[in-house]
């Protein structure tokens, strides 16, 4: 199954959204040495969607880092009237996520990490649920997936052969 990565360009308006910070400790014979490690994801609200992790001393050389990684990272994903077109699950590590559309005005049920993953793509209507680890990291990259994996009717009709148009006349 092909994933559709997308080339950053000058016309995609890139919000990034910080998921998850981590203070890693590192004991040495001089003290403690503190690094800080930060999971972002960032999407343009119209099906573009990536996420990236950065390293650093810092809390905002982290952030800094990671939306440089993301913006590396990108996908695009088939929004349907605010909701998936159906529904899709995926694993990532420990971390198992399951994605279903929704009628609109239900608005995103999701937790945590998921919220900000489907929040950023710009989906509004969405139920989703987590099983297995809650670990931020692969619970972002579970839902990535999930959502990469998606495909419009469109894009099944064609690898059927059916012309697009026989497929929305009825």
């Amino acid at each position: 199954m092909a994933i559709n990565k997308v080339k950053v360009s000058g016309d995609l308006e890139l919000k990034d959204r910080l998921v998850a910070i981590n203070r890693v400790t590192k004991v040495t014979k001089g003290g403690r040495t503190f690094t800080f490690a930060a999971i972002v994801v960032v999407g343009d609200g119209k099906g573009v969607i990536g996420y990236g992790l950065g390293k650093a001393g810092e809390v905002t050389a982290a952030i800094a880092k990671g939306v440089e990684a993301a913006k590396k990272n990108l996908v695009k994903v088939p929004v349907l009237n605010g909701t998936v077109p159906h529904e899709q699950a995926a694993h990532f590590g420990g971390a198992e996520v399951l994605v279903m559309p929704a009628s609109t005005g239900t608005g995103v049920v999701a937790g945590g990490a998921m919220r900000a993953v489907l929040d950023s793509c710009g989906i509004t209507d969405c139920l989703a649920k987590s099983k297995g680890s809650s670990n931020p990291h692969n619970l972002v990259k579970a839902t990535i997936k999930a959502l990469a994996e998606m495909r419009d009717a469109r894009e099944v009709a064609q690898c059927r052969g059916i012309s697009v148009e026989k497929v929305f006349r009825g």
